[in-house]
């Protein structure tokens, strides 16, 4: 067996292990079992991937997503892996048990609710098995964002092949780490955690206000792929038409769509250098697409691990990249509803507090990235200098006055009125339904003036963020358990008032063309990934052929030492990679 050094050159391209890999894949080749816990970009495939074609046997690798392990598939056998899938649109399903009987596969990739099936255990009797790599590991834990009952099932099936077991997320508070070490049986001394920190992900938090204009400036300012994600699936159509209205190549994505028409949407979007998807929150774990440039929040996340789990699908590539996250009070009035209707009182607390962990995000004036990273554990510096707020620090207002007068009239009023009404009850406007309602005697009446009026809105943002004031579905206010405090005077409310970046000032994304050569050579991969039927990402990354832009190599030797060029790359595209390096130095192609 070749050295793993040589193996990771020769199969993926690279000189050296990045990060926690080396100390990952060690494990593994000894059989201890482990919990890697690495962000979105940091090579967690490569973890179980090394191994499968180090170690005599299968890797059998578990996987929530048919589109993820389609993508996972075709990368794989792009460096020249055998690999497989077994799911239910595998039209070679019987081909696959034959090679997977005959020692033929590197790697397998299941399902859990096919993995736990006793015909898929009489199926892996019959081979070797190198490995089993549970993906996507927070699905494990009823704590997790993405709970999937059918992974709590999988111990058994560890337990009873005994191959060493390797879980891997990127999204995974300590509660949420202890749970799936306890529920696939890993001992504590197996958590690998790298960090969480993305910083070429610059965060920007704003209110909504009005989203469409706000989509169209960002989808704008980054003509490279990007996502914006919906809370729900009318939304998803409506963004999409808008964005297409405006000259961008969109498509929507949920569950309600045809199958065959959600297929093709994502298979334009993956092999797009420039599409834009609005999607539900699900598009985007299935993909393995490395150039999204910006994600966007439509609306507010389900908690934190969400949040930095979908903004996490931009810039795998470690190419600098957005998340945008545009909400509103109602985001907050809506999901408090939605925890005590639909969840289970026994989750009720848990859910609570990642909400009010959310709120403290979005309402924060201070580094949004340490904000995140603290919530993992973690014990970063005080400013990132990559966020909205360490760029444009916010000016922090006192609005305690204010929130007390909203709270009042609220009150008052007897909570059968919105904000806009109380604004005006407030702000003394003695029209005819304040008159008729006889609000205009009340002692609230007119107690504002022009320049406190202009906060009633961020103000009654921040109550509700804070459940200090909650909305229902009829208009109408109620009181939630931080209103009393406010009232008292025992709690004091802060705002911050962003200021506005300068006119015209914005990142220049990577993929914006500012180099001719390395544009010439996106032209030539555009070109061979049409030809092979993938998307570009699977013939090259952005990074490699940055590299090869400024290296211009003139041989296959040369080549091969470029980051990303492993042996079956460099034999099925070298020599015309290398023709499209000598055509620079003749002018390079015009996009």
């Amino acid at each position: 067996m070749r050295p793993l050094d040589q193996l990771l050159h020769d199969i993926f391209g690279f000189s050296s292990f990045r990060g926690v890999q080396e100390e990952v894949v060690m494990r593994v080749m000894q059989a201890r079992d482990t919990l890697a816990v690495m962000p979105t970009g940091a090579g967690k495939s490569l973890c179980y991937q090394l191994p499968a074609v180090a170690l005599d046997g299968t890797a059998i690798v578990i996987s929530p997503l048919i589109a993820l392990m389609q993508d996972q598939v075709r990368s794989a056998r792009a460096n020249g892996i055998r690999a497989a899938a077994l799911t239910s649109m595998s039209e070679d399903w019987r081909e696959t048990q034959d090679r997977f009987q005959s020692g033929e596969l590197d790697l397998l990739y299941v399902a859990p609710e096919r993995a736990t099936t006793d015909g898929f255990g009489r199926l892996l009797e019959q081979a070797r098995i190198s490995l089993f790599a549970v993906d996507e590991a927070h699905c494990v834990s009823e704590w997790g964002h993405d709970f999937r009952p059918d992974y709590r099932l999988l111990r058994p099936l560890l337990d009873h092949f005994g191959a060493p077991r390797l879980a891997l997320t990127a999204t995974a508070d300590r509660r949420t780490r202890a749970d799936i070490l306890n529920q696939l049986g890993i001992a504590e001394d197996g958590l690998i955690v790298a960090g969480f920190d993305r910083p070429n992900i610059r965060y920007h938090v704003v209110p909504r206000q009005g989203l469409p204009a706000q989509l169209k400036a960002l989808a704008k300012a980054h003509p490279g792929p990007g996502i914006v994600y919906c809370p729900s699936r009318a939304q998803t159509e409506r963004v999409a038409e808008k964005m297409r209205a405006e000259g961008r190549s969109a498509a929507p994505y949920h569950a309600g769509l045809d199958k065959t028409v959600r297929a093709a949407n994502q298979e334009a979007f993956v092999a797009s250098e420039d599409m834009l998807v609005a999607a539900t929150i699900a598009f985007g774990m299935g993909i393995d697409k490395p150039d999204v440039r910006f994600i966007a929040h439509a609306g507010l996340p389900k908690s934190i691990e969400a949040y930095y789990q979908e903004t996490g699908r931009a810039g795998r590539d470690g190419d600098p990249a957005e998340a945008w996250l545009f909400w509103g009070a109602e985001d907050f009035a809506r999901a408090r509803r939605r925890i005590e209707s639909e969840v289970e009182p026994a989750r009720r607390p848990a859910e609570r507090d990642r909400l009010n962990a959310l709120a403290a995000f979005v309402e924060a004036a201070t580094c949004r990235r340490a904000i995140l990273l603290r919530h993992f554990g973690e014990d970063p510096p005080e400013r990132c200098g990559n966020c909205d707020n360490c760029l444009h620090p916010p000016r922090t207002i006192d609005v305690t006055t204010i929130a007390q007068k909203i709270l009042s009239a609220a009150f008052r009023t007897e909570m059968r009125f919105g904000i806009a009404y109380l604004a005006q009850v407030l702000g003394g406007d003695d029209n005819e339904k304040v008159r008729m309602n006889g609000h205009h005697a009340l002692s609230v009446f007119g107690i504002m003036d022009g320049e406190e009026l202009r906060f009633v809105r961020p103000v009654a943002r921040s109550l509700m963020a804070r459940d200090a004031l909650r909305a229902d579905d009829y208009g109408g206010l109620s009181f939630g358990p931080g209103a009393k405090a406010i009232l008292k005077g025992e709690q004091a409310v802060e705002i911050a008032m962003p200021p506005r970046p300068p006119r015209g000032s914005r990142r220049v994304s990577a993929d914006e063309p500012h180099d001719p050569a390395f544009e010439a050579l996106r032209n030539w991969r555009r070109d061979v990934a049409k030809a092979a039927g993938v998307p570009p990402y699977v013939v090259f990354h952005d990074s490699t052929l940055r590299a090869v832009a400024a290296m211009k190599p003139s041989s296959l030797s040369a080549l091969s030492t470029v980051d990303g060029i492993g042996e079956k790359k460099l034999e099925r595209y070298g020599e015309s990679l290398l023709e499209a390096v000598e055509a620079l130095e003749h002018g390079p192609a015009t996009a």
